[in-house]
């Protein structure tokens, strides 16, 4: 399964308030509450983060095996 850093962590290192985001129109407060609730989102928001924070993508996500996916398996 995904697994997503502290994305608001990262954006708030980077200077970028949740006031700040939503008032320079950079990300919606749909988007903030999905991050804040770790829940999937669109590349199209994965581009606008690392562009804000001048990261890559590998920095946000990472991949776990999923414990309940995996049972049955070798």
């Amino acid at each position: 399964m995904i697994v997503f850093a502290d994305v608001m962590q990262m954006l708030a290192s980077s200077g970028w308030t949740t006031y700040r985001l939503r008032k320079e129109k950079k990300l919606p407060e749909s988007t903030l509450t999905r991050l804040r609730n770790g829940q999937p989102i669109t590349t199209e928001t994965i581009d606008t983060i690392c562009r804000l924070c001048r990261c890559q993508p590998g920095d946000l996500i990472r991949w776990v095996p999923d414990p309940q996916k995996e049972q049955g398996k070798e």
